[in-house]
Formats: C-alpha cells, sequence, structure tokens
C-alpha cells in the first residue's frame, strides 16, 4: 500500500475532486483525499493524501495559504469571479497604487469575511451555489478568517495583481469583491494560483501532464510531514503498544517525552526507522489531584502502523 502527499500543481479546468480521481488511477490506491478545494479555473498546489496519509487530512488543512492573484476592478459580478454575470455596466477603473495598497491593508487582519453567493457553504442543509441557481436569496452570514497579508505586485490597466497570505476558509473571491467595494468600483477574480498550501510548496509538486510518470517518485513520505509537530520516539516496545492503541507513558517513550506544559499533540516515530506511527495527544500533565494519582501518557489518537 502507498502512503504519503502527492502535491499536484493544479492546472486550470479540472475541479479538485478530478485531480484527486486522477491520483487515484496514477497511483492504483482508493483511499485519496485533497486538503482544501481549488476552484475549476484556480491553478497551483493541491496537496493529495494517499493511503494513511487520508488519516491526517485535517492536520494537513491546517495551515496558511498563499496565492497569487488578479482583481479585475470597474465591475462586481454574480459569482465575484470571471465566470460570473456583471452586476452593472462596466466603470473606468482610475486609480492610484497608492490608493489601492491602503484599500488593501484594511482588508489584512483577523475579519469577518461574507462568503460569495456561489460557494459550497450550507445554508438550511443546501449548499448556496444551489440555492443561488435555483434564484433564492438567503442570508449570508460571515465566518471569521485571517487575513496575514496583502502585497499589491502590480497594478495595470484596472487589473490589481496581488500576492495573498491567509488562513484556511479564505474566499479569495470574496477578497475580490471586498476590494472593489472599497475602491468604490466594484471588483471581482479573474486569475488565482495558490503557490503554498500548509508547509507544501509549488517547488514540491508535480504537473499535471507528469502525473504518470513522476506521480510515484513525487510522493512524500508520511515520515515528511507535519514537520511543525513536536515528536517522540519510542521502541519497540512502544511500537507494540500503539499497534494495540495503548497509552505510551514514560517507560515506552525512548525520547522526547514532555516533562511540562506538553504541546497539543506530538508526532511518535520509530527510534530505529523515524518512520511516523501515530499522533498523540498529552494527558494527565496538569496539576495532580490529591488521592487520585494519575500518571502522564501520551494518548494515540491517529494510529498510522497497523
Amino acid at each position: 500500500m502507498l502512503s504519503g502527499v502527492l502535491v499536484v500543481d493544479k492546472p486550470a479546468g479540472p475541479t479538485s475532486h478530478d485531480v484527486v480521481d486522477r491520483v487515484r488511477e496514477v497511483l492504483g490506491e482508493r483511499r485519496a483525499g485533497h486538503t482544501g478545494t481549488l476552484d475549476p479555473f484556480a491553478t497551483g498546489v493541491l496537496p493529495v493524501c494517499v493511503g494513511k496519509a487520508t488519516r491526517l487530512v485535517r492536520f494537513l488543512a491546517e495551515g496558511d495559504k498563499v496565492y497569487r492573484a488578479t482583481v479585475r476592478l470597474g465591475f462586481a459580478t454574480t459569482t465575484d469571479d470571471l465566470l460570473g454575470e456583471p452586476l452593472g455596466p462596466a466603470r473606468e477603473a482610475r486609480v492610484d497604487l497608492e490608493t489601492v495598497r491602503a484599500a488593501c491593508g484594511r482588508l489584512t487582519g483577523d475579519l469577518m469575511q461574507v462568503p460569495p453567493a456561489y460557494s459550497a457553504k450550507r445554508v438550511g442543509g443546501h449548499r448556496m451555489y444551489d440555492l443561488a441557481r435555483q434564484g433564492k436569496a438567503v442570508e449570508r452570514a460571515p465566518s471569521p478568517v485571517t487575513v496575514g497579508a496583502i502585497q499589491v505586485l502590480g497594478l495595470r490597466d484596472g487589473h490589481v495583481d496581488v500576492e495573498i497570505r491567509c488562513s484556511p476558509g479564505t474566499y479569495i473571491r470574496a477578497l475580490a469583491r471586498d476590494l472593489g467595494e472599497a475602491l468604490g468600483l466594484g471588483g471581482h477574480l479573474t486569475a488565482l494560483r495558490r503557490t503554498r498550501s500548509g508547509t507544501f510548496a509549488l517547488e514540491q509538486a508535480v504537473e499535471w501532464d507528469d502525473l504518470g510518470t513522476r506521480g510515484r517518485e513525487g510522493l512524500l513520505s508520511l515520515s515528511s510531514l507535519l514537520p511543525e509537530m513536536p515528536a517522540a520516539r519510542v521502541g519497540a516496545r512502544g511500537a507494540l503498544a500503539l499497534r494495540h492503541g495503548r497509552d505510551l507513558g514514560l517507560d515506552l517513550v525512548v525520547s522526547g517525552f514532555p516533562e511540562t506544559a506538553p504541546p497539543p499533540r506530538l508526532r511518535i516515530l520509530d527510534e530505529g526507522s523515524g518512520h511516523l506511527l501515530a499522533l498523540a495527544v498529552p494527558r494527565g500533565f496538569g496539576p495532580a489531584v490529591e488521592g487520585l494519582p494519575v500518571p502522564p501518557v501520551l494518548h494515540p489518537d491517529v494510529v498510522l502502523r497497523d
């Protein structure tokens, strides 16, 4: 069984699900899933978890995203991108670079973002894009997002090129819409390329046309994943305990057992091979309760080795 992450440089056209299907076909592994959707017209980094790595999707999806995007100023659209219908006549986008930079600055930080009308969010059990296609207007509840930075790369003929660093769940289409509104011109997204997703970068990605020949060699091993997460190491006894889902006490951990103030979660690695065996949550590290001694342990909540 193959397990790991294949970072795909998604081209414009295929859906994210199409990319997952292609990876399944190339690697011959049915268990596969991506860590965050890219719209069909968008390109760039799409990490696809394969085999046992599918158990890590929720952790691998947590990191910040970085995008290169182009926003056309002058009119908004029904979908907040180039695929939608204009919401009014186009206006001449007379604006200077400093004004655009100031508006982008107001769109950074912790925000409550209103999602696009055509989005996968659910309202009353229905996808918003299904309701929008039926012509049903619904209240779009804002969601908390964090935009770390928006760097303006250029301004040309009413088109703004930007690089955006943001939290998962941020709609770049909505940022394009909000930038247009902030400038009093309207705006929509015309191009989008993701250059980073968490620790996965474009330099690691395999291009769509090369998946058949480079898919297997491009697969990142389980041991290389989540490098930002602290690690503890176990020997044969600890590995056997993990296989049976047992907690790891200090006696079963060779190195890396937390002394005080443990992190929320640790990687558990094999001492000899360095293979990732599990993820574990520290328990019993708080203040002791008199008369009820509980030794601290590492509780495996994701086991990757059978």
